[in-house]
């Protein structure tokens, strides 16, 4: 399974590099790590289809949810 939310299309990102004190005084390599995003396993009520969905959703596709509802936000993301 990718680790993708269906809701905002957000992935992991590369991070990582030097920070200005090892620029400043020598050059050692820190490597590239891979930041995920907070994921978490919601099952969501659907009230107007009358069922519930299990997601996988970061959290801050789970406040979208909050705050506009969620078959507006799962409609307009091609959810359902």
């Amino acid at each position: 399974m990718a680790k993708t939310c269906p809701i905002t299309k957000r992935t992991s990102l590369v991070a990582g590099g030097y920070s200005n004190r090892t620029r400043a005084t020598q050059f050692n390599p820190t490597g590239k790590v891979r930041k995920q995003l907070n994921f978490q396993t919601k099952k969501i009520y659907i009230p107007e289809l009358k069922k519930h969905i299990r997601l996988t959703l970061s959290t801050r596709a789970i406040k979208t949810i909050n705050k506009n509802g969620a078959y507006q936000t799962l409609k307009k993301a091609g959810v359902i």
